[in-house]
């Protein structure tokens, strides 16, 4: 009974070692199938992310909101100053002022993160918010 014993257990080392050898044999198998797919596989990715990232050179992608009280005596922060910007900084700022009567709005071109027109502090503002840091 003892021989038997041990004899079963020779022969579950035996069937665990060469499960073992078959396993590792499959996963260095399987590691040289991806290995080869692999730089098919990244350059057509690699190719794929700067074609997006030429896209997205030219959106408005950089964008800040200022809210404020344009007059003394409003409240709410009614007014605001919109900065959208692509990556070199060219865009436009779109600016409300609300007063009790009226609204005005004003739109002004950006070029290199500056506009060529006079700018508020909140223009200023909302372009310095909108500048990637």
């Amino acid at each position: 009974m003892v021989y038997l014993a041990l004899l079963s257990l020779v022969v579950a080392l035996a069937a665990l070692a060469v499960s073992v050898t078959l396993l590792r044999r499959l996963g260095a198998a399987r590691r040289a199938v991806d290995a080869e797919a692999l730089p098919e596989d990244v350059h057509g990715l690699r190719q794929e992310v700067a074609a997006l990232r030429a896209e997205a050179r030219g959106s408005l992608r950089h964008v800040a909101v200022v809210r404020y009280d344009a007059f003394a005596d409003m409240g709410g922060h009614l007014s605001w100053s919109l900065a959208l910007l692509d990556d070199g900084g060219n865009g436009v700022v779109l600016t409300s002022i609300h007063g009790r009567s009226d609204a005005r709005s004003y739109a002004k071109n950006v070029a290199a993160w500056s506009a060529e027109q006079p700018l508020s502090p909140e223009e200023d503002e909302a372009i310095a918010h909108a500048r990637p840091r």
